[in-house]
């Protein structure tokens, strides 16, 4: 099958540079790669021009989306593709040789339209003993060829076909161009329509967790997104139809689970830090859900 990967970049120039070598590593080759730099001031250029100049095996598309939103920058990926399948993969992800070759095979293997994978991360040795014991960055799993459910939904590590994303219009929705949320909006929407979305363990990617991400406060703005993107997908209907009272009762069962959250929070904590922590993080995304549900909107983006 033809295949285009697709990456979005914001300032992670020496990341970027070195997704770029794992790609050349492939055992399945891509044949073009897509790289749409978020930066008004073009700074992946000159990782993408120093590429080029090295002999870059195939052929390396790159463009600037000056407006700030993950969105559209991944919108234009999608523009600049000319493939029959598209793979999505983040900046600062570090794919093995096998990767794009899994994916392809769960595809073919599955008949499926949309293939996702998991993103391993890779917490340095360096990091509080807090932080390594939580595992606060793990993902879920389930068994390759599994129907993915709807809080799987992501695109960190991706395979589409090409005529599904072609006909959504967008095909992210620029509504969640700031925060989180785009990847599962646009998921949903294909599965509404008859897309068959499968699991392949097989297909990993790693991710090294920066320096920044190491905090307590990373980690609650992080659930704060996640509860607020689950929500705004929640009363408008895209799980199953809500009425004023059933947006009622969700607004009454997030601030139950908020309270208990954080009563939670203070029972665990003579256990250990990290067990503290990871109730704040529950609490932190029920907080999401009731700010969206009443309108306010965190942009993890801006």
């Amino acid at each position: 099958m033809k295949l285009s990967v697709c990456i979005a970049t914001y300032r992670r120039a020496d990341r970027l540079d070195a997704l770029l070598g794992d790609l050349l590593q492939q055992e399945c080759s891509p044949d073009e790669v897509i790289v749409v730099d978020n930066d008004v001031s073009g700074s992946a250029r000159a990782v993408i021009e120093r590429r080029r100049l090295g002999g870059y095996p195939f052929p390396l598309i790159y463009a600037i989306q000056p407006e700030r939103s993950i969105a559209q920058t991944r919108n234009k990926t999608v523009e600049l593709a000319g493939a029959e399948w598209l793979a999505f993969v983040d900046d600062d992800e570090r794919p093995p040789p096998f990767w794009l070759r899994k994916l392809v095979e769960a595809a073919d293997t599955f008949q499926a339209d949309v293939v996702l994978a998991p993103v391993e991360p890779q917490v340095p040795p360096n990091a509080p003993a807090w932080i390594r014991r939580g595992k606060f960055y793990d993902w879920p799993h389930v068994p390759t060829g599994t129907p993915v459910p709807a809080n799987m939904l992501r695109f960190g590590n991706a395979l589409l076909r090409g005529s599904c994303l072609r006909a959504e219009p967008g095909p992210f929705d620029p509504a969640f161009g700031l925060s989180t949320g785009e990847d599962g909006d646009l998921l949903l929407r294909l599965i509404d329509k008859g897309a068959k979305v499968v699991w392949c363990d097989e297909a990993i990617v790693w991710e090294p967790i920066e320096s920044k991400r190491l905090s307590l406060r990373w980690l609650l703005q992080r659930a704060l997104s996640g509860g607020q993107h689950f929500a705004r997908l929640a009363i408008s209907s895209r799980y199953r139809s809500v009425s004023l009272a059933s947006r009622l009762a969700m607004l009454i069962q997030w601030l139950a689970q908020l309270c208990a959250a954080l009563i939670l929070a203070g029972i665990f904590s003579p256990l250990g830090r990290h067990r503290s922590v990871a109730w704040l993080i529950k609490a932190a995304a029920n907080l999401g859900k009731l700010t969206a549900i009443l309108g306010w909107r965190y942009g993890e983006y801006a």
